[in-house]
């Protein structure tokens, strides 16, 4: 898992509607909050982007953009977006799994589906960094508040 005052890895996912997504394309404009779910099926991970879909106006004011990351592949993920109006960009791996790339994936008799939250300054830093084995786990509000807090009190002193 990334840590907190690392540079971010180059990402490329594909969306929902087959476009390729990268996050340096957000280098110098916009911080990015991704949320890995453990799978679109996961109730305590759709709770955690309910949370995310009530806050998206904190997450505009505060110039970040919000996508979800699922396990499955572009159609499940299509489908899951339409039936919960999800107003994030959708993210799947073109070729892996968008998780494996930031190390959500854990070796216990075969392999767990992790999820957490990756949030990425502007200036491609990642400002937190958090995952969990367990759901319940994997999204922390308090720490995402925090992160962002740290941000706008970067860009004021800048």
């Amino acid at each position: 898992m990334l840590t907190s005052g690392s540079r971010a890895p180059r990402m490329e996912f594909e969306d929902t509607a087959g476009q390729v997504w990268r996050l340096s394309d957000y280098r110098g404009t916009h911080s990015v909050l991704l949320y890995f779910m453990r799978s679109t099926s996961c109730p305590i991970c759709n709770r955690h982007v309910r949370d995310l879909i009530a806050r998206q106006n904190e997450f505009a004011d505060n110039n970040i953009q919000v996508c979800v990351a699922v396990p499955e592949d572009r159609e499940t993920g299509a489908a899951w977006k339409t039936r919960h109006d999800i107003p994030f960009r959708v993210l799947v791996g073109a070729s892996a799994r968008p998780h494996e790339s930031i190390g959500l994936s854990r070796k216990l008799f075969g392999t767990m589906q992790q999820s957490g939250t990756l949030l990425v300054d502007p200036d491609g830093i990642v400002r937190h960094a958090h995952g969990g084995t367990l759901p319940v786990n994997s999204y922390d509000r308090k720490g995402i508040i925090a992160a962002i807090h740290s941000i706008q009190a970067g860009r004021a002193t800048a």
